[in-house]
């Protein structure tokens, strides 16, 4: 694995690190204020150090929480992949679905716009991805379970592992454990130091003031969704609430007003994005589900906060030795998971049945967009959403790459009758499909580009080297069929010769033989099928002898002396050529599929 990767590897440790600085400015803003509007005889904290150790611990906790979502991404990469890959209309299999990618993404948003890319390729319709949408909102409490536990005394113990795993381990799933260890080690780190770094407040009447106003449901709520959109992180909302909960600066009403305000947020940035993202307008309206659903679950809730309190605390492990603010220490950050938690799968089970109703409501929202006009074809699967986990963006380039070989599969096929009948109209309309060719390709080489800039393992990196190669060689298998068979028939028209029936059934055969690998080598591709790219390299000794019929056929009618016969033979046997090299190019898209080992044995 490349631990320096080039370009923008870590793009999203350095977004989140800009977000956080402009979190501090705000805060230092917000302390100022606070000192200004204290009573004269009131102590103000050191806001320099205050405001350093919370700017400290939040750039470490966020950057912890990317560590540890890489190497969760990367040791889950090729399961991430088959589950994905297997998304089903089932909608409790999909909620379940949902909750294990956002586990492992650690992010409802970037689930939520992987299934915008589905939607937009007509893989799911917009009612069969209301269930996964939902149990997104199961896998988020995940991170914030974790958090619940105190370990920040214990923090660099595990930054020391995992760092120690990550730059000596040779293996490379040794290292995504080393990653996620140290990403652990640093978020608790962060969560520490933070906490340190607010002690001061608890003796400081104004900010306790401010925080007895987030325990208004409302002022709370306002609050998270806020905070969760700048940070663009549900976890490190809720991570941060636990934290201040676990120096007795939070109380639970305020922490769980917080949790759900980040439901909130981190729904309205998913449809932010997906809107600028995508132009299909199922996309869209996926997007608008996701809000609908998290805002809808927050106002049914809204009124019954003191009995999600209740809960959380009849559900939650106490610690009756304790008084006061060190009891609210103790007890609070679990509660405040748990509630999280309980809020999120409560949702989930009471709008399951209604998936359709979301979707209509989606539908009714968002109408119809017209196609954009003087656009040949855009992609449907290049999501930027699945760049945050290469194994899944990888899978949608072989998704787009299917459309590809679709579309270059139609133009083979179609070739056939227009060749009999010699229908120029259909082979002008053969060739200007090349075009839709041309701007996938160029599509798919972007994207695979951006994919290159990330961290990759070394079966991804090799994956993408395929990808880019099965690429080429399907846009040039498309140039040979618009350029050089259409050509062909062209000429075709102007000889007056005939091929005869037997000569005719063997070059039908030689096409069928052909077509038949370009169909494998499509699906070998597209649905990395090693065994359909074998069945490709198998097809060499048939159409070998399928050739060599035709020769020897055509050698012993060379001395025939009409020049329309000879022109005719020309042409057939060009046309022959042009078989073999589509053969060849089927056979370097196939063997992208094959392990290193097997395609260069064959």
């Amino acid at each position: 694995m490349n631990l320096s990767p080039p370009g923008d590897a870590f793009s999203a440790i350095r977004s989140q690190l800009q977000r956080t600085v402009l979190i501090a400015m705000l805060l230092t803003i917000a302390f100022v204020v606070f000192a200004s509007d204290a009573e004269p005889g009131v102590e103000s904290p050191d806001w320099l150090q205050l405001s350093l150790g919370l700017f400290g611990g939040l750039a470490l906790f966020l950057a912890g929480l990317q560590e540890l979502s890489e190497g969760m991404k990367k040791a889950a990469g090729e399961t991430l992949k088959t589950v994905l890959a297997q998304l089903t209309t089932n909608r409790f299999k999909g909620a379940l679905t949902g909750a294990f990618v956002t586990g492992v993404l650690n992010s409802s948003t970037v689930t939520t716009l992987l299934v915008v890319s589905f939607i937009s390729g007509g893989m799911m319709t917009l009612a069969q991805s209301v269930g996964v949408i939902m149990g997104a909102n199961i896998g988020s409490p995940v991170t914030a379970q974790l958090l619940a536990f105190n370990l920040s005394a214990y923090s660099l113990g595990p930054v020391a592992i995992g760092f120690f795993m990550l730059f000596t381990a040779k293996q490379e799933k040794i290292k995504y454990y080393g990653m996620m260890i140290m990403g652990i080690g640093l978020v608790f780190y962060g969560m520490g130091l933070m906490g340190d770094a607010m002690t001061p407040l608890r003796s400081y009447e104004p900010f306790i003031e401010i925080l007895k106003n987030l325990e208004n449901p409302a002022a709370g709520i306002l609050a998270g969704a806020v905070f969760t959109a700048i940070v663009q992180s549900s976890a490190a909302t809720v991570g941060i609430a636990i934290a201040m909960a676990s120096e007795g600066l939070l109380a639970l009403p305020a922490g769980i007003a917080l949790a759900l305000g980040a439901n909130i947020g981190t729904a309205v940035t998913t449809a932010l994005m997906g809107i600028l993202s995508s132009k299909s307008t199922e996309a869209v309206r996926a997007s608008v589900v996701h809000v609908a659903f998290n805002v809808l679950g927050t106002l049914v809730w809204l009124p019954f906060i003191w009995l999600l309190v209740d809960i959380a605390v009849w559900m939650s492990p106490s610690s009756p030795e304790l008084q006061g603010a060190a009891l609210a220490a103790a007890d609070v950050p679990r509660q405040i998971a748990n509630a999280n938690t309980l809020f999120n799968v409560i949702n989930t089970l009471l709008f399951i049945g209604f998936t359709a109703w979301f979707a209509r409501l989606a539908e009714w929202l968002v109408p119809e967009r017209a196609p954009t006009p003087g656009v040949i074809i855009e992609p449907e699967f290049l999501n930027d959403a699945a760049l945050a986990a290469p194994s899944v963006a990888l899978q949608q380039v072989r998704l787009e790459l299917g459309r590809v070989g679709t579309i270059t599969l139609e133009m083979l096929r179609d070739i056939g009758p227009a060749l009999e009948k010699l229908d120029m109209a259909r082979l002008e309309d053969i060739a200007r499909r090349d075009d839709q060719v041309d701007v996938l390709e160029a599509e798919i080489l972007k994207y695979l580009a951006k994919i290159q800039k990330g961290l990759l393992t070394e079966h991804e990196s090799l994956e993408l080297e395929q990808l880019m190669a099965a690429t080429d060689n399907l846009e040039s298998l498309a140039d040979v069929i618009e350029t050089d068979i259409v050509t062909l028939a062209r000429k075709a028209a102007d000889v007056k010769s005939q091929s005869g029936e037997e000569t005719r059934n063997i070059l039908l055969e030689l096409y069928t033989t052909v077509l038949e690998s370009v169909e494998l080598a499509v699906k070998a591709v597209r649905d990395d099928d090693q065994k359909s790219a074998g069945a490709v390299l198998l097809m060499k000794d048939k159409i070998r002898s399928q050739v060599e019929q035709l020769l020897t056929r055509k050698a012993t009618r060379l001395t025939a002396e009409d020049p329309d016969y000879l022109d005719l033979v020309r042409l057939e046997m060009a046309f022959v050529e042009q078989m073999r090299r589509i053969y060849t190019l089927a056979k370097r898209i196939a063997k992208t599929a094959l392990p290193p080992v097997l395609a260069q044995r064959e």
